[in-house]
């Protein structure tokens, strides 16, 4: 078939971000050109795999089933060019702040004992970049759901609750895990740790205000559209003027996993997991 490689590369970069102007920009080439290698990559396969509109680029239902592929190749690929050539990274996936301090004593002692890069790869959704081998381990604070995934817990973290600074409670000195079932809750539906089915169904929290990412409910959260939780990490970890910090008792802890597929776990991400196990349990204790 008349295609090439860069012609996949075009297409993973288009489809990745759903624009041509963002994904030339990215492989440093022209528009008209990614265009052209598009469409060339189309007319071999004779399957259209992009629409394009006034404001984004959609794959078609071909075109998302041959991403998934493709994108694993082309990972697959950049893995075995970088051990060739001597320059091995292992990318490491995250979904919004990383549990301080055991990331850079982690990262710290796995680059120190291989001497290997290591890329960290922020990703609202980690698991379908986990199925197609775009990343190689995660950290996450939920369980994933693929089958394909094992989990590896590294320790359990306490939960603070987070309210805003012009909030009735912002004095308090602490409130109860109940207690934030009473007021309107900022819940983060993809990949928050705080979920109405953490509480008692007779006792749930009665008005949830939905959002989709960390920074949509860091800001939801500090403008008073609700209370929020936070593992105490990632409350160190974020900065607002506008957001207290208030220890919460009788929270359920929040458990802190290493993801990944089993029929990758090659030397490196064996090696990682290892070393992040052991480090969970130091600070874990």
């Amino acid at each position: 078939m008349d295609y090439e490689l860069r012609h996949l590369r075009a297409f993973v970069a288009v489809a990745k971000v759903h624009s041509y102007t963002a994904a030339s920009r990215d492989l440093l080439i022209t528009q008209p050109a990614l265009t052209r290698a598009v469409q060339q990559l189309e007319v071999a396969l004779g399957i259209q795999l992009l629409t394009r509109t006034s404001r984004s680029v959609e794959l078609t239902a071909a075109g998302s089933e041959f991403y998934d592929k493709v994108l694993s190749i082309v990972a697959e690929l950049d893995r075995a060019v970088l051990s060739i050539q001597g320059r091995q990274e292992l990318r490491i996936g995250f979904q919004w702040v990383l549990p301080a301090p055991w990331a850079t004593h982690t990262i710290s002692e796995f680059e120190r004992a291989t001497g290997v890069a290591t890329r960290l790869l922020r990703r609202d959704d980690v698991e379908p970049h986990l199925e197609r081998g775009e990343l190689d381990v995660a950290v996450t604070r939920t369980m994933l759901k693929s089958a394909d995934l094992e989990h590896a817990l590294l320790f359990d973290e306490e939960r603070v609750a987070v309210v805003s600074s012009s909030s009735k409670l912002a004095g308090r000195r602490t409130l109860s895990w109940q207690e934030l079932a009473d007021h309107p809750l900022v819940i983060n539906t993809v990949n928050g740790t705080t979920q109405p089915e953490l509480w008692p169904p007779e006792t749930r929290p009665g008005c949830i205000v939905p959002c989709e990412n960390f920074d949509e409910w860091l800001h939801l959260v500090a403008a008073g559209r609700g209370l929020g939780a936070l593992p105490r990490s990632a409350a160190r970890s974020t900065q607002h003027p506008d957001l207290i910090f208030i220890p919460l008792v009788d929270a359920p802890a929040v458990p802190v996993w290493l993801a990944y597929q089993p029929r990758r776990r090659n030397a490196l991400v064996r090696k990682f997991v290892s070393i992040g196990l052991n480090v969970g349990a130091l600070e874990g204790k």
